[in-house]
Formats: structure tokens, sequence, C-alpha cells
């Protein structure tokens, strides 16, 4: 009896240490049937897609630099998410406009202050991709943001500076069609798979 329990024991602490390891398990549990012990692993789901069939390199190249981006941005997307949340909360609470904006001004300076450094070593191609992705997080295009926040002039003018570069802030997220690669490519990296 002792024994049997010195082994569960031992079980139970390398499980424990499998477990604190290896981040991918979602949980471990040990089931004892009689003089049989199982080990039950919860993993996380495994997504499996058919092979990509590059027609050349470039295209090829053009699916690694979408994989370099989305990994790059999409973790900013979700944050800047998260911010837009909190900032909505916080304009909410307050009775006047002009209260609104005093607060706007000093939260746009932090959020500047929080995000200009990494912002400003991104690829332009990064800057496309963050734009989609919050889209995607956000479920309004960056014209609409900036529209919300700042206004119809600033986003107008926003419009048109992207328009200088050949980028589109109306642009919309499209999952099933045009953006299906990208799709793909964000669950791989939300699975860890990529």
């Amino acid at each position: 009896m002792m024994k049997k329990l010195l082994y569960i024991l031992l079980i139970l602490a390398v499980g424990n240490h499998l477990l604190a390891a290896n981040q991918h398990l979602d949980s471990l549990m040990l089931y004892v049937n009689g003089q049989d012990t199982l080990y039950l692993a919860f993993l996380h789901d495994v997504y499996v897609y058919p092979p990509l069939q590059f027609k050349n390199k470039k295209q090829e190249k053009f699916y690694w630099k979408t994989v370099r981006d989305v990994r790059k941005t999409l973790p900013y997307a979700k944050l800047i998410t998260a911010d837009m949340a909190q900032a909505d909360a916080e304009l909410a609470k307050l009775p006047t406009d002009k209260e609104r904006r005093k607060w706007w001004r000093q939260y746009e300076r932090y959020l500047f202050k929080k995000y200009e450094k990494d912002f400003r070593g991104m690829y332009a191609s990064q800057g496309r991709m963050l734009m989609l992705l919050m889209d995607r997080e956000s479920d309004k295009t960056s014209y609409e943001l900036i529209k919300k926040y700042k206004g119809k002039a600033s986003a107008d003018f926003w419009q048109f500076v992207a328009k200088l570069f050949k980028n589109d802030l109306k642009e919309e997220y499209d999952a099933s069609d045009k953006d299906r690669i990208v799709e793909r490519v964000i669950t791989l990296v939300e699975a860890g798979q990529l």
C-alpha cells in the first residue's frame, strides 16, 4: 500500500513538472482503475490545412512575409483593441465634451509613448497588416476608428495620406476571400503551430 502511494506521489510530481514545462497542455490528470494507471492529457486544438502549393518563389516569399508580419502585428492589434475598450469605458464615464477631450489628449500622449518605438521599427507591410488586423479585431476599419476618436476631418486627411502611399484606410478584412491566407496564418500563429 505504501509503495502504491509513493508511486502515485512520484507520478503526480513528474506530471506537475511536465505541466509546468509544457505550456501546450491544457490540463494533465491521472486516472487509476484497479491496477492500471492512465495519464489523461488535454491538449490545445491542432489545425491541419492542406499543404500550400506555391507556383513560384515570389508566391512563397509573399507567404513567409505574411507570416512575419502577422507574428509581429497580431499582439499589437489585440493590445490596441483592449486599449480602445478601456478608452471607451473611461470616455463614457465623463459627463462633458470638454472633460472627454482633455482626457483623450492625455490618453493619446500615453498611447504614443507606449507604442511609438515599436511602430517606428515596423516595415510598411507590417503597418498595412496592422490596419487589417485592427479591422479583424474591432470590426471597424482604420478610417472608422480615426473618425470615432479624432473626427471626420482627421480621418479624411489620413485617408488622403494613405492613398498617396497606395494604401486605403477604408479597406475591410475579408477572412473568407481575399484575406483567407492571412486568416490561415493567424489561426496557426494563435495555436502555436507557426
